[in-house]
């Protein structure tokens, strides 16, 4: 293990552990200073390259790969992704309201690197707590220099503003969020271009999201192969995980990946609540395809791992399922929750995840058909052909095939379970 990356001010969470007298007494802000008068904008980049981080919002891309597409053209902009709506996933609300100097110092200094002088953070509409201390640290950050014009009398100037979302889960898709942030509607759009060379306002833009940007200024301060040297070759660095769901200890968790599933869930997460047997687990919040005890216990917790298991880790949410769980109710939650956010631009989502809420409805109320399991994977394969993992899609964005996730999940490991609730249990079986 290493010290903590993320988490260091958050460890007793003191009371204060958001303002910037705490955070500078606790080593905040020390990165930038290094970052602006020891090195050149390229270098800081090179610093995050060399550290092998990728994106902690779903994606797993190489953040350093991703910096390099910025284009040449002015002005450019950087934008936070606090749109935080993928249920079961809370790190970032806990990093912006008890931590959101160090959001903020990271900013700075991704901005610095490059040459961007304006800054927005997208902050989920339900995010009202975090965004009051995301604008009072910003206040706090300008009074002492560490924003603003001329930042430590260095020459580099930054604004920061804060822009709150209308609630759209959709909007947490980069390309939305920035049709949003243009006080448009939230839909995806199509790419190419993608934002590194037209986003926000048709100009460069990088869209990282808050845990991403969170790992800078220890970057900056450690230096990039320091950071590259924890955990696998793959998956380097700390990652936040939300755990929630039928488990003794559930809250945000800061690992170094590579431990397993197994590890995570009973030494990590303290076991399955009132000593019932574990069933299922979802690995990366309600888009990702689910885990079984008897095939991923003994699994990585690691980005390629996962991926070649057939899911992901996606921003980190883990919701673990006891054996007292319903897995048709579960999925048709999860599916309901989809079908209510598509943004409709798209007809295999905007048609495809109501038919499969009507059709887990149906086989919740003892309605079920024979045939409803085939046509539930035939309107899934619809949406995302194949049910592939990364899937392949019919839609602009993943909205459309993350629905697909339960239904293939509880088809593929639970069959009985759902043959069990069809009124006619030998003619599902037929």
């Amino acid at each position: 293990m290493t010290d903590r990356i993320l988490t260091v001010r958050m460890e007793a969470h003191p009371s204060d552990s958001h303002t910037i007298d705490r955070y500078v007494k606790t080593g905040g802000y020390k990165a930038l200073r290094k970052a602006l008068k020891k090195m050149k904008p390229e270098a800081v980049a090179a610093e995050v390259n060399a550290s092998n981080i990728r994106g902690r919002g779903g994606a797993g891309f190489p953040m350093g790969v991703k910096w390099g597409f910025l284009g040449a053209a002015e002005p450019r902009y950087l934008v936070v992704n606090c749109d935080e709506s993928e249920p079961g996933t809370f790190n970032d609300r806990q990093l912006v309201e008890r931590d959101p100097h160090q959001l903020l110092e990271g900013i700075a200094i991704s901005s610095y690197a490059l040459g961007i002088s304006r800054a927005f953070i997208y902050v989920r509409g339900e995010y009202a707590r975090g965004a009051r201390r995301l604008q009072r640290a910003i206040d706090e950050a300008k009074e002492a220099g560490y924003l603003g014009e001329d930042i430590l009398s260095s020459g580099f100037s930054l604004d920061v503003t804060i822009h709150l979302g209308g609630g759209a889960y959709i909007c947490g898709e980069e390309t939305a969020l920035l049709n949003s942030l243009e006080g448009r509607r939230g839909e995806p759009r199509l790419k190419p271009p993608f934002p590194a060379i037209a986003g926000l306002y048709a100009k460069p833009t990088i869209v990282n999201n808050v845990e991403s940007i969170s790992n800078v200024p220890w970057i900056t301060l450690n230096g990039g192969l320091a950071y590259a040297d924890i955990g696998p070759d793959r998956s380097a660095g700390t990652k936040m995980l939300s755990i929630s769901g039928h488990i003794n200890k559930p809250g945000n968790h800061e690992i170094v990946m590579g431990m397993t599933w197994r590890e995570l869930i009973y030494d990590i997460g303290g076991g399955i609540r009132d000593g019932n047997e574990l069933k299922a687990w979802i690995p990366g919040g309600a888009s990702s395809p689910w885990f079984v005890p008897d095939k991923h216990l003994d699994t990585r917790v690691e980005l390629d791992e996962v991926g070649a298991n057939g899911s992901m880790i996606g921003a980190g949410a883990v919701v673990v399922m006891d054996e007292t769980t319903n897995v048709v109710a579960a999925a048709h939650s999860i599916v309901r929750f989809f079908a209510h956010e598509s943004c409709g631009q798209c007809t295999p989502c905007r048609e495809g995840t109501s038919w499969m809420e009507d059709i887990l409805a149906r086989i919740m109320d003892g309605r079920g058909r024979p045939e409803d399991i085939d046509l539930l994977m035939d309107v899934s394969d619809n949406i995302s052909p194949g049910l592939s993992w990364p899937p392949a899609m019919t839609t602009i964005c993943p909205l459309g095939p993350s629905a697909t996730a339960p239904v293939a999940s509880i088809v593929r490991y639970f069959r009985d379970e759902i043959e069990a609730m069809m009124p006619n249990k030998e003619a599902a079986n037929a």
